[in-house]
């Protein structure tokens, strides 16, 4: 197993060989035990991972990657480890596979390289951002790879964790960090920002349409006292709302919440980094998988998949010109959903967006 700490430049630091299969990071025995649950996961029924939790869509991940997988010492990177779910099912069903899993959490890094530290140096865990991996691949030496999975959003430990105010359900620290060592907080966004900038965020990140009365409300709110805590932004954002709009649709925070957490963490913009990045890496017959949570980033990821798969030349030409060919196939006709009986055993899965790609040839300038 090897893993990289964040080096002194604040990307990925050096590897870490690991012997024998116990936890990589001396970080990982500062933290408490806590349930361990992968996006959009719960106990239930169904093949059992670590901790008798599903990651979302599991099967249909597997099938999607695995033709990709089926050459000796393939490579697949997790450019969203979580909990290592996924990772962990990928490293079962296929015993010659090496896997990258890249995080911003430094928790998941933790708790993943305990669940998967049986497979020994089949691994290197690292922690980053997922933009950062021609980077990861370059210093692992793999610039090629065979599959990448993208597992987006927050996960159910950040959920889950109340001090970390992903949740709106509890109050906690106005926080919403991913990588818990940036400087940029929610707390930070809610009273430094102008009322234009937050109308901009909710409006566009949250899909708000109380947006700028929402705005309004908490640069009111907040001249009175400083905004640091969950609960005292959600009773903000209640008051700002129509009350008939409050009595349907869920907590009327969600989309605020939303909002705040994609600014506070970079979300989409490192989202439109990676996928280009994680496209160029595959090798012929390479797959990519994409689980995306909200219409934000399932329309990036569509985008970036039908970009590739399309003719680019002008569609009157009598023979096609070998660089405006595709040079990936989709491979899911759409965006597919979960079914009923997994959404029945896990809610959290309800939003979820499944999207794949094949490499079918390299790119000719």
């Amino acid at each position: 197993m090897g893993t990289w700490p964040d080096g002194p430049d604040g990307g990925p630091g050096q590897q870490v060989g690991i012997g024998g299969s116990t936890p990589h990071d001396p970080r990982a025995a500062a933290k408490g035990d806590s349930v361990m649950r992968e996006n959009g996961t719960v106990t239930g029924g169904g093949a059992s991972t670590a901790g008798g939790h599903v990651p979302v869509m599991l099967e249909r991940v597997l099938d999607l990657l695995g033709p990709a997988l089926t050459r000796p010492g393939a490579v697949a990177v997790d450019a969203n480890l979580g909990l290592g779910g996924h990772a962990e099912a990928l490293l079962a069903a296929h015993p010659s596979l090496h896997l990258i899993g890249i995080d911003r959490d430094a928790t998941a890094i933790e708790r993943s390289a305990a669940r998967l530290a049986p497979y020994g140096e089949r691994i290197t865990l690292v922690h980053a951002v997922s933009d950062e991996l021609p980077e990861v691949l370059r210093r692992t030496g793999h610039p090629r790879v065979d599959a990448v999975l993208f597992d987006l959003g927050v996960s159910s430990p950040q959920l889950d964790e109340t001090e970390r105010g992903f949740a709106y359900a509890h109050d906690a620290p106005l926080d919403m960090r991913m990588d818990r060592d940036q400087e940029l907080t929610a707390e930070h966004v809610v009273n430094t920002y102008s009322a234009g900038e937050l109308t901009r965020i909710l409006r566009e990140y949250g899909e708000e349409r109380f947006a700028s009365r929402i705005a309004g409300l908490i640069v009111r709110e907040r001249r009175k006292a400083a905004i640091t805590s969950t609960g005292r932004l959600v009773d903000i954002v209640r008051a700002a709302i129509p009350a008939a709009t409050r009595r349907t649709g869920g907590n009327p925070a969600k989309r605020t919440f939303q909002a705040l957490r994609i600014e506070v963490n970079g979300e989409l913009a490192a989202l439109e980094r990676a996928l280009p990045a994680a496209l160029d890496a595959l090798a012929v017959g390479g797959r990519i998988a994409v689980l995306a949570y909200h219409s934000l980033e399932d329309r990036l990821v569509k985008q970036a998949l039908v970009a590739r798969a399309k003719e680019t030349g002008p569609p009157d030409l009598p023979i096609p010109i070998p660089a405006h060919q595709p040079s990936f196939r989709l491979i899911t006709r759409g965006a597919e959903l979960p079914g009923e009986e997994e959404i029945a055993r896990n809610p959290r899965a309800a939003s979820a967006r499944l999207r794949a790609a094949e490499r079918i040839r390299e790119p000719v300038d």
